[in-house]
């Protein structure tokens, strides 16, 4: 079986960059379907009209209707149709995004993807999440290839929530430890290949970036400011994170956050505030050494993650109810079980309350 790693077509990140959208888009066709929010199109529509203002190119601008499901990818792929477009471009948060990416798939069409927060690594990915009209998972969509772009505006970014910045920091602490378990255990990754030394490379790196520029980065987008830091922690959280989930593997950390989903004191939290408590409990699954699990510990502590069950919304541990997060932790199919060693749901519940007890000092 081959190694393989993938990739999206192009990656552009930077300041301002949203405005140079119709140089980066010119090779892929002249008929753009733009899929934004309403509150989205109050920001950008100008800059993408401004950008466009010199060239022929058609823009239909067409408002998202909340929920990336089967009927609203219907209804955007007749937008698509009934004007003519050969473009896809999403402009926004994660179902936007994989809307977008789903209906570019339908066409078979070039999709531009333009994040608008830097919560998760998933706008690289050749994934979409398709969900119930009531907001209910549905299936994943496999996507033949990666985004042909992927372009940040990390002045955009910074007009979201910090909260959305430190979620996606949150994600990204996850790819080092989860591809480092996939490694260990052989295990092949999303593209059905074995990991490259490339993606092990970039999750490392990745992990490297956050602890050197996280809390700095968390200073900036505090003031909603551009830095350097905030540069290369949008770049770990979208670029470096993304390439490593996708092509070296995901573990323990996201079953975990799975499981959590089960608790209803949960539901407040961003998926990044869940992997991160994930990823200790996932450490302590493997029974890592101390000074790591404190290292992993501190850098959530200096940005704001969840370190403990109180930082999780859990105030009063029910251990049956814990039992269950870890139950559903271990259902056939789910990741935890690429890690190098068979795991129970009585060995996650034990982690949990470990990592609890750890992340509480």
């Amino acid at each position: 079986m081959a190694n393989i790693v993938i990739f999206p077509g192009k990656y552009i990140q930077g300041k301002d960059e949203l405005k140079n959208i119709s140089k980066h888009t010119s090779n892929l066709g002249d008929k753009f379907l733009i899929i934004v929010s309403g509150s989205g199109m109050k920001r950008v529509s100008c800059i993408i009209e401004e950008s466009f203002s010199t060239t022929d190119a058609k823009l239909t601008f067409e408002i998202f209707n909340g929920e990336c499901s089967q009927s609203e990818i219907e209804r955007l792929q007749k937008v698509f149709k009934e004007n003519n477009c050969n473009v896809v471009i999403g402009i926004g948060g994660g179902k936007i995004l994989d809307a977008a990416k789903a209906v570019a798939y339908f066409e078979d069409a070039p999709i531009v993807i333009a994040p608008t927060v830097a919560s998760t690594d998933a706008p690289c990915s050749a994934l979409a999440v398709i969900y119930t009209e009531e907001g209910l998972f549905d299936r994943y969509l496999v996507l033949k290839q990666n985004p042909n772009i992927v372009l940040v505006d990390t002045k955009i970014i910074v007009g979201a929530p910090a909260r959305l910045l430190i979620s996606g920091m949150g994600d990204a602490l996850a790819t080092y430890f989860e591809a480092r378990a996939c490694i260990k255990s052989n295990r092949k990754n999303l593209s059905n290949g074995y990991v490259t030394l490339a993606a092990e490379a970039l999750a490392k790196l990745c992990y490297d970036t956050l602890l050197a520029e996280g809390y700095k980065a968390k200073l900036a987008v505090d003031s909603n400011v551009v830095t350097k830091a905030v540069e290369n922690i949008v770049e770990a959280n979208t670029l470096l994170s993304g390439l490593g989930f996708e092509s070296a593997g995901l573990s323990a950390a996201h079953a975990i956050h799975n499981g959590f989903t089960v608790l209803k004191s949960c539901h407040h939290l961003y998926h990044g505030e869940k992997v991160a408590f994930g990823t200790i409990a996932q450490l302590v699954l493997e029974n890592a050494p101390l000074e790591e699990l404190q290292e992993v510990i501190d850098f959530c502590l200096s940005v704001g993650l969840p370190t403990n069950l109180s930082d999780m919304g859990i105030k009063s541990i029910n251990k049956e109810d814990i039992m269950k997060v870890a139950e559903a932790c271990c259902v056939e199919g789910e990741t935890i079980h690429n890690m190098p060693f068979k795991v129970t749901p009585y060995d996650v519940y034990s982690a949990i309350l470990t990592a609890d007890k750890l992340g509480s000092l």
